[in-house]
């Protein structure tokens, strides 16, 4: 009986240890796109950070025949806490080494390299760590008047791990469940629109980063105070592939989801094994461990990418509504809008008094831009107006959507200057142009697959308390009230435009019009001082199109300012004065449609059919 406590025991709490370790990577993953596999590294510092905290001095601790740093026979909690902090501050690193974003493939591939480069250097540098023999004999808390072998013992040690586990668990759904997880998820789906929208990429996922490392850092510090010991040859790179499967299998972007895959993979699957009879050769089931979990995730992916717990929809709109339609670019399905002439954008935008003094408030000398040697835009130098719809027009290639690109900083200009009222702004980022009311759309639908519609929106207003690492903490009470408002301000929107019955679908199953429509909402709300339209009437319907025109023209008069790429030459005729013409990279004129229908160049170059 005492042989099955022990085994039970031992099974807790390594399912609480990779149920934390899991969590953490899942808030990195899951929710902030941060492909880290290089993860095993901070729960390893964690882990020798609570062993060279707990542990006496080397040279006098079982005769010194083991080396290692510190040693300052701290007692418990300080160890765990200070695997925690070790954890957090080896993320820092990372954030400049893997640059702006954090994520894709060349991050995934640097945190992997980092693992396997510092694996080796603990390994060889024996002064530090006691090299690939590792540190044994690490002192369990209290073991100096409880028996760390006791039954009693692990079992309390192992409900200490499930209550921290618990614990870890409802500070990140604390975090994600809030506009900054919003934010957070945005960035994940697609980090460039979210970028142009105001999101500080990068401190939004160092920010996570470091609160994942810091939980690992716990984890590692839960572990091997219970094994004793820690070496290099157990925290070898694929040891984040098995997390990585738990995450997958459970379901990424879902807590619970985290917390069932470290059930089912690093502690059912793998204990398991265990139960196979031993065969011939002895390295034959470790090896075939490594392929099962390799075909797992194989099969997961192909059949079940979202895992067993998929990430549950957020319904943030209670209004009734009826069932959605069915994805359509029907024009009939597009029109059926509600009250969009009622809508009063002036007060839903916070447009304040109308300030429509015509000033000049974006411009541009000599703005150029360049790719591998060709050059895409050259010497481009306008000036936009406040309070007015400025058109765009050329052909093809001209340079259109580059020249908004480098506007809003989504492309570095090669070249030349711009100025926000006056301020040179050329090497201020994206992110920075947008809290400053410069926003943009994008030439392409840009919605934020995995999020709602009304997320979508809602994602996009500025200033919220609760979207900031800091502000989610404070929790609903803080930012409940305010994001209140702040969907029903998207409500008004999304009926203005007739989507009210999609405010709780996944953007991403929408037609390519509805994507557009959001698209459109979502900028708006952004509350831009100049908005950037990339082609925003592509995918709908002439009459809706028309009747966004009237909008947006309403809301240049209320003192916004727009600048719109656009094709359908009606568009231009109707809402646009000036209209700039682009040709090759350059401004080939200037002026309204019916004075660019005038000039023998333009109409060669691109009225012509």
């Amino acid at each position: 009986m005492s042989a099955y406590a022990f085994y039970f025991a031992t099974i807790l709490i390594y399912a609480a240890v990779d149920a934390m370790a899991c969590l953490a990577l899942n808030v990195e993953f899951g929710f902030a796109g941060i492909s880290n596999f290089g993860f095993i590294i901070f729960q390893s510092a964690g882990a020798y950070a609570a062993a060279v905290l707990s542990m006496p001095r080397a040279a006098t601790s079982n005769g010194g025949f083991q080396s290692y740093i510190l040693g300052w026979s701290l007692p418990w909690p300080l160890p765990w806490i200070g695997a925690a902090v070790v954890g957090g501050l080896l993320a820092l690193p990372f954030v400049f080494l893997v640059g702006k974003r954090l994520r894709g493939d060349f991050a995934a591939v640097g945190l992997l390299v980092s693992a396997v480069l510092l694996n080796v250097l603990v390994k060889d540098f024996v002064p530090f760590l006691n090299g690939a023999a590792g540190i044994s004999i690490v002192p369990a808390p209290f073991q100096s008047i409880w028996n760390p072998q006791g039954v009693a013992y692990q079992f309390a040690y192992g409900g200490v791990a499930i209550v921290l586990t618990i614990l870890v668990y409802f500070l990140l759904r604390r975090i994600t469940e809030s506009p900054y997880g919003r934010s957070l998820r945005a960035m994940r789906d697609n980090d460039i629109v979210a970028d142009s929208l105001g999101k500080n990429l990068r401190l939004n996922r160092t920010s996570m980063l470091v609160l994942g490392g810091a939980v690992a850092g716990l984890s590692g510090a839960i572990l091997v105070g219970f094994i004793s010991l820690w070496a290099p040859g157990a925290w070898g790179y694929a040891e984040t592939i098995v997390f990585f499967a738990a995450i997958i299998v459970g379901g990424a972007g879902n807590h619970k989801g985290a917390i069932l895959g470290a059930i089912l993979v690093p502690v059912g699957f793998e204990e398991a094994t265990r139960y196979i009879p031993p065969l011939a050769n002895p390295t034959l089931v470790p090896s075939l461990q490594w392929v099962a979990i390799g075909l797992l995730i194989v099969l997961f992916l192909w059949f079940r990418p979202d895992g067993i717990l998929p990430e549950r929809r957020r319904i943030l709109s209670r209004k009734p509504t009826a069932p959605p339609l069915p994805p359509s670019d029907d024009p009939d399905a597009l029109i059926q809008i509600g009250n969009l002439e009622g809508l009063d954008f002036g007060h839903l935008l916070r447009l304040g008094e109308p300030t429509n003094d015509h000033r000049v408030i974006l411009s541009t000398q000599g703005l150029s831009k360049s790719f591998n040697g060709v050059t895409v835009v050259e010497d481009v130098s306008i000036e936009i107006r406040q309070g007015r719809v400025t058109g765009m027009i050329g052909p093809n290639g001209a340079g259109k959507s580059t020249t908004l690109a480098m506007l809003a900083g989504t492309l570095p200009s090669s070249a030349g200057r711009i100025f926000l009222e006056g301020e040179d702004i050329t090497a201020m980022s994206s992110h920075k142009r947008a809290q400053a009311g410069l926003v943009r759309t994008f030439q392409l639908a840009s919605e934020f697959k995995k999020l709602t519609v009304m997320e979508n929106l809602v994602s996009a207003i500025p200033n919220q308390s609760g979207d900031s690492f800091w502000g989610s903490l404070r929790g609903r009470r803080h930012w409940g009230s305010e994001d209140k408002a702040n969907i029903e301000r998207a409500e008004e929107v999304l009926e203005g435009f007739g989507l009210t019955q999609y405010a709780n679908a996944y953007a991403g199953g929408l037609s390519g019009g509805q994507r557009r429509l959001v698209e459109i909402m979502r900028s708006l709300l952004a509350e831009p001082k100049v908005l950037l339209l990339d082609e925003p009437m592509a995918g709908v319907h002439p009459n809706l199109a028309h009747k966004i025109g009237d909008q947006l023209t309403r809301l240049s008069e209320g003192g916004m300012t727009i600048l719109m790429v656009e094709h359908e030459l009606a568009i231009m005729d109707a809402f646009c004065d000036p209209v700039i013409v682009l040709a090759e990279g350059r401004v080939l004129a200037e002026g309204t449609m019916a004075e660019l229908r005038q000039m023998p160049e333009v109409v060669e170059a691109y009225l012509v059919g």
